[in-house]
């Protein structure tokens, strides 16, 4: 570098998140303005500030990326809820349809029953 600092350089706000960066301190980078810092702007940067931008902004597209995925979860959570309680709703509303009972024996076998039960009862009038 020469005796006169990139712009970079000079710019105190980059300098401390790409310091925080490289301590993998995020919460500090975050706090100091890492989402809104644009340091692809900076022109004229040594190769010392060319790294850190870098770092720079690699850090924040990788956390914004993240951000907007846990976004996209939370919008599908919230409508994968609704879709569950709109069916949730649905059911509740459905009544059951009350028809007229069939019998729970086939013809065949109703019969069948009826004869034994008379047989039977035919018997014990007979004792």
């Amino acid at each position: 570098m020469t005796g006169v600092p990139c712009l970079a350089c000079s710019n105190k706000m980059l300098c401390a998140i790409a310091d925080a960066l490289a301590t993998d301190n995020i919460d500090q980078a975050l706090e100091l303005g890492l989402l809104d810092s644009f340091p692809e702007i900076v022109n004229g940067v040594c190769r010392e500030c060319d790294a850190r931008t870098r770092i720079i902004i690699d850090a924040r597209e990788a956390r914004l990326h993240a951000l907007a995925a846990r976004e996209r979860y939370r919008t599908r959570e919230a409508r994968l809820t609704e879709r569950a309680e709109s069916r949730a709703r649905k059911r509740a509303s459905v009544t059951p349809q009350t028809s007229v009972a069939a019998p729970s024996l086939p013809p065949a076998a109703a019969a069948a029953l009826a004869r034994a039960k008379a047989r039977v009862a035919a018997k014990q009038r007979a004792e």
